[in-house]
């Protein structure tokens, strides 16, 4: 019983509380910001514990850290922190009359729950504990993505998650089911030494493996498991579209990551084609779906799917160099994806929120930085040099091609040069359409967020070397 391994989360678990309990002190109108406040403060001791935590295994081997967990972890705390950051601007941007139908003071404190769940997941070495972490974790974003009663969209997005969620959450208990009979235990170590033990594998373990990966790809929002991610994107509050399309997709990321390439990883053979073929269809339905698109929340739905399939790339690959290259994709669209809604966020007019890719028109005369720093965003996820995506397509394409999976990859290149189309029309709009009505003020804490995102994106080059040091000492804690 370790308890020092899990300081973080018993740390976050405790703010959390503590967190709630002052917000409900508090008037509701006044509670938003203090309770934020406290989140990202919290949030950032977080990091701080998870970068001194000791490696190790804890709880009867249900718990581990070691590089990759803390590599996943720090990603997910990043993304989390942008997403409350975006949530301050967005909630900022209401008047006050409207205040009462926007974001309450719980939305931070659900964040820093899910957020916490997604802590477990990524160092969840038990099939139970990858259940208990993920559970956790949906369980907080079906109460963000309704957080907005009066808006008919969002408690339709809610209700969609919802349904869906608990269907793939049965799934995946039924796969976790059939691999604990059939291995007879329920632990990582445990059941690779199953696996490796017997010269041909049962039917039912590998069914059993199945229902995993369609339980995680699911949470992964990728093809086929994709029908609610563009309803609950356009449905759902803003900041709750920014913390979805990151912190819970990082987090089912850590564990593909670690049941495929650890326990499961001696039967590659059975597996990796399926995932082959995930990644084939989430590439190619992601960019013909988003073309049509003509709202942009939609649009970031459909390319969010594009997206986890270029990542399902380099585990495809079933190598030391996949995992490395898909940590490095995952950094790269971080940064892009937190930078896009940031912008997203802004897009207000007399208090009303606009999500139509023509909303955007003119806004390189209307406000130049913001629609330079769209356009480096929109450049980046196509992949043009020397952007943050750019090095993560080339690092999953690059791990690819070594295994030999040329198909793949020039499927891959395929698939970006069709998806430049949206990306760039969103840029054509901006520059070379008619000015629209001019938004709302801009708020500072989304203008930070955009800003420095952008910085990210493209400055990518400065901190890509300790970002890849980082996720080579992840990659060689996962595989060895």
């Amino acid at each position: 019983m370790n308890w020092s391994l899990s300081i973080p989360e018993i740390a976050l678990a405790f703010s959390g509380l503590v967190i709630l309990a002052a917000g409900v002190s508090q008037k509701k109108e006044t509670a938003f910001f203090p309770c934020s406040m406290l989140t990202l403060a919290s949030f950032l001791g977080c990091i701080f514990l998870v970068i001194n935590a000791p490696d190790g295994s804890a709880f009867s081997g249900t718990f581990v850290n070691d590089s990759f967990s803390k590599a996943m972890k720090l990603l997910i705390l990043a993304s989390a922190i942008l997403s409350v950051l975006v949530a301050v601007g967005y909630r900022g941007l209401s008047r006050t009359g409207e205040r009462k139908r926007t974001l309450p003071f719980e939305t931070p404190v659900l964040i820093l729950f899910s957020t916490l769940g997604a802590m477990v997941m990524a160092s969840s070495s038990n099939l139970m504990t990858l259940f208990v972490g993920l559970e956790l974790s949906s369980l907080s974003i079906y109460i963000l993505c309704a957080l907005e009663r009066e808006n008919i969209l969002s408690s339709e997005a809610g209700m969609k998650y919802f349904i869906l969620g608990s269907l793939a959450s049965g799934l995946l208990l039924y796969g976790m089911s059939l691999v604990y009979g059939y291995a007879g235990t329920m632990n990582y170590s445990g059941l690779m030494k199953t696996v490796d033990a017997v010269e041909v594998v049962p039917i039912g373990l590998t069914i059993g493996v199945i229902f995993i990966i369609a339980g995680l790809c699911f949470k992964l929002s990728v093809v086929p498991f994709h029908m609610w991610t563009p309803d609950a994107y356009q449905g759902a509050p803003t900041p709750v579209t920014a913390y979805m399309a990151g912190a819970p997709k990082f987090a089912a990321f850590a564990l593909f990551l670690r049941i495929m390439t650890g326990p499961f990883g001696l039967v590659a053979q059975h597996w990796q084609l399926l995932i082959e073929v995930v990644a084939v269809c989430s590439m190619l339905y992601g960019s013909l779906a988003a073309i049509p698109q003509q709202n942009i929340k939609r649009l970031m739905a459909y390319s969010s799917i594009g997206h986890m399939g270029y990542a399902l790339i380099g585990l495809a690959a079933d190598s030391a160099e996949g995992v490395r290259a898909t940590l490095v994709y995952l950094a790269a669209y971080l940064v892009m994806n937190a930078g896009v809604f940031g912008v997203i966020a802004t897009m207000r007019r007399r208090g009303t929120e606009m999500t139509s890719i023509s909303d955007l028109a003119g806004l390189g005369k209307r406000n130049p930085l913001m629609a330079g720093l769209m356009a480096i965003f929109m450049f980046s996820m196509v992949g043009v040099p020397p952007l943050a995506g750019f090095f993560g397509k080339f690092m999953v394409f690059a791990a690819a091609w070594q295994v030999g999976l040329y198909t793949l990859v020039a499927i891959g290149v395929v698939s970006s040069i069709v998806g430049a189309y949206y990306y760039l029309n969103v840029v054509r709009v901006m520059y070379f359409e008619a000015p629209a009505e001019k938004f709302d003020r801009y708020a500072p804490a989304l203008t930070l967020v955009s800003g420095s995102m952008g910085l990210a994106t493209l400055f990518f080059l400065l901190v890509l070397s300790p970002i890849m040091s980082i996720a080579q000492q992840a990659a060689q804690a996962l595989v060895g």
